[in-house]
């Protein structure tokens, strides 16, 4: 891969969804799917919104080792980033990712005490493309 920041950047843009995965409270990993992250910065930080009452936020609290996934499907490639997630409830950080039509998700708006953002801070990262792998730092 020549320019990593650039390869993995317009992947995590381009896709409409992609994989999150935790460690459950028995310590097995979860993966569920979620809307491509609000934001980014670079490759190795990424905003999620989610519903503070889900499992894996959680989870999150109680280990927050996780990996998020994206996955082009066109050309058959993918990228896994490891990092850890840390809860944000704060009310800067929800205004920032608060969105027309965030409503339908959370009623209560921007002050929804169920609406909560993650924020996914990578290490590493490992690159699948034309049946060979490639593992890189962040």
């Amino acid at each position: 891969m020549k320019n990593v920041q650039k390869t993995v950047g317009l992947m995590a843009d381009k896709q409409k969804v992609c994989y999150i995965s935790y460690i459950d409270e028995s310590g097995f990993p979860q993966t569920r799917a979620m809307l491509k992250p609000r934001e980014r910065d670079g490759i190795n930080t990424f905003y999620f919104s989610t519903n503070t009452s889900s499992k894996k936020v959680s989870c999150f609290l109680k280990n927050p080792n996780a990996c998020v996934y994206f996955v082009d499907k066109r050309f058959y490639r993918g990228v896994c980033l490891s990092g850890t997630i840390e809860v944000l409830q704060t009310a800067e950080a929800k205004e920032r990712l608060w969105r027309v039509g965030d409503k339908m998700y959370y009623p209560l708006g921007v002050t929804d005490p169920d609406y909560c953002v993650l924020k996914f801070t990578a290490v590493k990262g490992r690159y699948y493309s034309s049946f060979k792998s490639e593992e890189f730092e962040i």
